[in-house]
């Protein structure tokens, strides 16, 4: 069990916080020199090592090779190289070999340089000699004493050697090497894609840069990118939102990101989830229902004008690109309408649904492209005949599968046999709050195995079928989670995806470690069961659960007191017992949490934003298991100073005075955690439902009910917290205090 092993060395960072204070954050005042002296020798009996000890430490590579066997002749050399192409070298080969270059200067300050022939320690980059059996994405990687040789079929699957590489070098006393090795590798499934959702929320253009390189490392090869109304349509631009990626801004990602073998595919809703373009008042006659903005009406001419309009806009920014999807999914009014509720008593909903991809799709064909869609294969219902009554068009390539998970791999079999191109659906992670279920889930049922797990068991399933197409991992932003939060995720589609044989889901997580944020990372497994603990805790904090789950039980402030005599009912103690138990638990964890994280940045690891985001996580837990601890004490200080209304008077006053000085300083405190969130989660996004000159935010909430889409801004995070209105709350409380002075001093 994880947690016999993960509480290993917490106490003397935790005793260090104590003695010397937090970690400074970049751009913060310095240590005293006396506080550096503190810290070394606490660090001194802190063993510096990898996230864990695996029997191949030197095979941390994800996606982990097909093929691979020991040689014996380690490369070994110190901070120089050289690399060589082939005479006749692409353009394309020629960016893979800079990019080498770059990334080995980055990541470990070698300086390599291009040959054009082999030096001492050389790096050889080959398309001559050809790869049987690997495809156009694979690849040979074989290590001698003098040189790598890394061989490929095509450019792609040279970029694609050369990643592998990177991961492959280990520091070494004096230097640096790579095991002796030699490997074949090719993916299990071709086409492996990640859906970005930005319906909540817009990275900046240097942010989504920085995501593409980060999928390139691990080989996902398409960016299913859900922009809604963060792209601004030529065609009609009221829809594109303030500050939206304008058509020259995406040619230009979609350019970036195909120099790394990754396609742009736009997503843009079609059928459903269109509130985005349906809560303008000029489109409004184009709902299925009027009190509706998600979906269209499938019957209206004037709809499809409007989405060919928009899904023509999308692709021309992304020219290229192979597939558009026009997601269309949760279509929950369809056939509401009294045209379409008598169109489907002859052909179904299904059917309904059957007719808009029909026209969408034979109209994005038409255009050159192929167009994806939310539909589940083989679920259609058939008449009393045996016959689809409307038959989905063979040109839509379907990427989801809901139906039950043994069944699965035979739909999709069955859909292929039909004509179709199907695509494995990596299943919901779910969508709490602040992180990632990766470890555990909590539903209405109970405890559930985490995201991870979920995903190893059908990723793996699916990859050695040899069923599928492709392979979609979904990212939504419902909840309004960072995007980096969703990394580990991505990252397990693309280990799993390239080969579902290996390795078991414990290595993998090491190695994700390892890779993603260096040899050096200390305790980030435990770090992220950690944030998984808190986000659940975050959800069942205030009101949270309640916008999704019904009315569960709240929290509310404690009883005012009344009257001459200090009159109040004692419940809020009693009420909130097991909340005040839990949110202790969560400050013990948070402390845990956070030393962690210092450690981590003293290390020096990679992506170290992340752990600007973790802290910004752990602290809006921490001040709401506080203000648990504040309500409670609020509580005992008005219990008090009703004890003593007759007795002493002057102490009475002071406990309530007390206890407003509670609740102003927990509003600080939430000001101050807030303020600081906002400002690392905008280091990589425009402010959220931000306005500008001459174009204000149109904010409309939608029938969905997102958690991140109920204020236009980063409230939605201490929206539960405001709607106990301590502010009110503290008014009235000091509005009692003067009166009590008045009446008990006259």
């Amino acid at each position: 069990m994880l947690h016999s092993t993960i509480f290993k060395n917490s106490d003397l960072l935790t005793i260090a916080r104590e003695w010397i204070g937090p970690i400074p954050r970049r751009g913060a005042s310095k240590w005293q020199p006396a506080s550096l002296l503190l810290l070394s020798v606490f660090l001194f009996f802190i063993p510096v090592h990898s996230t864990a000890d695996t029997t191949n430490s030197d095979l941390r590579v994800i996606p982990y090779p097909r093929q691979v066997s020991a040689t014996g002749n380690d490369f070994v050399f110190t901070t120089h190289l050289s690399i060589v192409l082939d005479k006749n070298h692409s353009d394309a080969d020629a960016f893979t070999a800079m990019e080498l270059i770059r990334d080995l200067k980055k990541e470990f300050n070698i300086a390599a340089v291009v040959h054009k022939v082999p030096g001492t320690h050389s790096i050889i980059l080959t398309r001559r000699k050809k790869i049987a059996q690997t495809g156009s994405q694979g690849y040979s990687l074989i290590t001698d004493k003098n040189e790598i040789r890394i061989a490929a079929n095509s450019e792609q699957g040279l970029f694609y050697g050369t990643q592998t590489l990177l991961q492959l070098i280990r520091k070494t006393g004096n230097g640096y090497k790579v095991a002796g090795i030699n490997l074949v590798d090719w993916p299990d499934i071709r086409e492996r894609a990640v859906h970005y959702d930005t319906k909540h929320h817009q990275d900046k253009l240097s942010y989504v840069k920085s995501f593409i390189k980060d999928l390139a490392r691990y080989k996902i090869n398409i960016l299913l990118w859900e922009w809604e109304d963060k792209f601004a349509y030529p065609s009609h631009p009221e829809i594109g939102a303030p500050g939206a990626f304008t058509p020259d801004e995406i040619r230009e990602l979609t350019r970036y990101a195909r120099q790394y073998y990754i396609q742009l595919a736009p997503l843009v809703q079609g059928l459903g989830h269109s509130s985005f373009i349906l809560k303008w008042p000029q489109f409004a006659h184009l709902r299925e229902i009027p009190a509706s903005n998600f979906e269209f009406c499938p019957l209206k001419d004037s709809a499809y004008h409007l989405l060919f309009d928009l899904w023509s806009d999308a692709m021309k920014a992304t020219e290229g690109s192979q597939y558009i999807h026009i997601g269309s999914d949760e279509t929950y009014e369809l056939g509401a309408c009294e045209q379409c509720r008598k169109k489907a008593e002859v052909i179904g909903k299904k059917g309904l649904y059957h007719l808009f991809s029909d026209k969408a799709a034979r109209f994005i064909l038409s255009k050159g492209r192929t167009p994806m869609i939310w539909e589940t294969p083989m679920a259609w219902k058939l008449n009393n005949a045996g016959a689809i009554p409307v038959q989905p068009n063979k040109g839509l390539v379907l990427t989801e599968d809901d139906t039950d998970r043994e069944k699965m791999i035979d739909n999709a079999r069955a859909a292929k046999k039909m004509g179709y191109k199907v695509f494995f659906y990596d299943p919901n992670p779910g969508i709490e709050p602040l992180f990632l279920p990766y470890f555990f889930t909590i539903t209405p049922q109970g405890k559930g195995i985490g995201s991870l797990e979920d995903s190893h068991q059908a990723l793996t399933k699916a990859a050695m079928s040899g069923v599928y197409d492709g392979m979609v991992r979904t990212s939504w932003d419902d909840a309004g989670l960072h995007n980096q939060m969703w990394m580990l995720s991505f990252v397990t589609a693309a280990q799993y995806a390239w080969n579902g044989s290996a390795p078991e889901l414990e290595q993998f997580k090491q190695d994700f470690f390892s890779s993603y944020y260096g040899q050096q990372s200390y305790q980030v497994e435990e770090l992220f069961y950690l944030l998984n603990e808190a986000a659940y805790y975050y959800w069942e904090t205030f009101e949270r659960k309640v916008w999704h789950w019904g009315e569960i039980g709240k929290t509310f402030m404690p009883d005012l007191p009344r009257g001459d005599a200090l009159e109040y009912d004692p419940y809020w103690n009693k009420q909130h017992k097991k909340m005040i138990e839990y949110s202790a638990d969560m400050l013990r964890k948070a402390d845990r949490a956070l030393a962690i994280i210092d450690s981590n940045r003293l290390r020096g690891v990679r992506n170290d934003y992340d752990f600007d985001l973790f802290e910004s996580v752990i602290r809006l837990v921490q001040h709401t298991a506080m203000t648990y601890a504040d309500l409670s004490n609020v509580e005992y200080c008005i219990k008090e100073a009703n004890r003593l209304t007759f007795i002493d008077k002057d102490s009475a006053c002071n406990y309530l005075e007390r206890a407003g000085k509670i609740v102003e300083h927990c509003l600080q405190r939430r000001e101050e955690v807030f303020s600081g969130l906002v400002n690392v989660w905008e280091k990589t996004r425009l402010p959220k439902g931000m306005s500008l000159p001459g174009k204000a935010y149109f904010f409309q909430q939608d029938r969905t009910r997102h958690f991140a889409n109920r204020l236009p801004d980063m409230t939605y995070l201490i929206y539960d917290e405001q709607k106990l209105d301590m502010v009110g709350w503290l008014e009235k409380l000091k509005s009692y205090i003067d009166n009590y002075k008045n009446q008990a001093f006259r």
